[in-house]
């Protein structure tokens, strides 16, 4: 398979609008959409790297120093203390600040960008060349309890909640960072969160587990009628993070027909736990390898976590996104398995959610 004619890739998860929006640059919007040499997405490299799209998250910001996240992160063992609740009424401004910033990058990409409602439309935009835009909430701190938000932020395009970050919140109780460790960290879903699950069921909407501890995965397995949906976490069996997911989960995954999007943070990649850039894509590749063989060919992809991780250098950012799918070519994935892996599943597990 020629280079060239690499499948483009859609992304089960990035964090280039907390980014921008942090960012005390001015310019940073046109930066992205224009080309910039800072984080790990801008428009050009996309289109360089061939990113057909993915979930753009919109995640309420603690005040936490994530240098200092992965300094601790780079002498196992460790165990990060999360940062409190953010209340509802410091959510949402960073929530419609995100949700702004998305709606400006289609409106001012001159088509090269959209916002997406519909696995169909991730089709068109893969088809046609426009990066497909799927709008997710990373954490529900935004979302009232009585859920007249939730219909509101619905109708305003978002698809995709994962009712927790790793902090502990009204829904539910998130899964630390730590290493090593059993994602069975406590209790899961309070009964606010069990009801958010029934109303993402009704409107159709992608649950995310990745940031639930696993009381909360089997919480949802045993409310949700969608298919069971990590966007960017790998195989505890590989690496022993609290974070990854034990062989059990990927079966209840597989057996709902959901998805895996393999994170490319390298201390979920590594078995060592550590937060480093040294990580070879073939160490990342394993991890695939392995939910292949526990979740099907047909329930993996990607979800890279860029401008939220360190991500390997092999990669470096969203142009090396043509190495990885080099390293993959080498592994003997033919071009059909390919095709799949990149973008295929996801859209078949958009179209089995969202009703299409």
């Amino acid at each position: 398979m020629d280079e060239n004619q690499f499948p483009l890739i859609f992304d089960g998860h990035n964090d280039v609008l907390l980014r921008i929006h942090l960012s005390n640059d001015e310019d940073a919007l046109d930066k992205f959409i224009n080309g910039e040499r800072g984080g790990h997405l801008d428009l050009p490299r996309m289109k360089k790297g061939g990113f057909g799209g993915g979930f753009f998250a919109i995640y309420i910001p603690s005040m936490q120093d994530n240098a200092l996240r992965y300094e601790e992160m780079n002498n196992p063992p460790y165990d990060l203390a999360m940062p409190p609740e953010i209340p509802m009424d410091k959510a949402l401004p960073h929530f419609f600040s995100m949700a702004a910033i998305l709606a400006r990058i289609e409106r001012q990409s001159d088509g090269a960008a959209k916002i997406c409602r519909s696995a169909q439309d991730v089709r068109d935009c893969i088809r046609y060349g426009s990066i497909a835009m799927i709008m997710h909430i990373e954490g529900a701190e935004a979302i009232d309890e009585d859920f007249n938000s939730l219909e509101v932020l619905y109708n305003a395009g978002l698809r995709s909640i994962g009712p927790v970050w790793s902090r502990t919140t009204r829904f539910g109780h998130g899964v630390p960072f730590r290493y090593p460790g059993s994602p069975d960290t406590g209790p899961g879903l309070t009964d606010s969160g069990k009801e958010l699950i029934r109303q993402c069921n009704f409107f159709k909407m992608v649950i995310d587990l990745s940031h639930l501890n696993e009381a909360g995965f089997w919480d949802v397995a045993s409310i949700s009628d969608a298919p069971l949906i990590a966007t960017h976490s790998n195989a505890h069996e590989i690496c022993p993070h609290t974070r990854n997911l034990t062989n059990k989960q990927l079966a209840a995954i597989r057996e709902s027909g959901g998805m895996v999007g393999v994170n490319f943070a390298t201390a979920f990649i590594r078995p060592d736990g550590k937060m480093r850039s040294d990580t070879s894509i073939d160490e990342m590749l394993r991890h695939m390898d392995h939910l292949i063989e526990h979740v099907g060919i047909d329930c993996v992809g990607f979800g890279s976590d860029f401008d939220g991780a360190m991500i390997p250098e092999e990669i470096k950012d969203v142009a090396g996104l043509t190495s990885l799918r080099q390293a993959m070519r080498k592994r003997g994935y033919d071009k059909e398995t390919m095709t799949k892996l990149c973008h295929g599943n996801w859209i078949r597990v958009m179209e089995k959610t969202f009703g299409e």
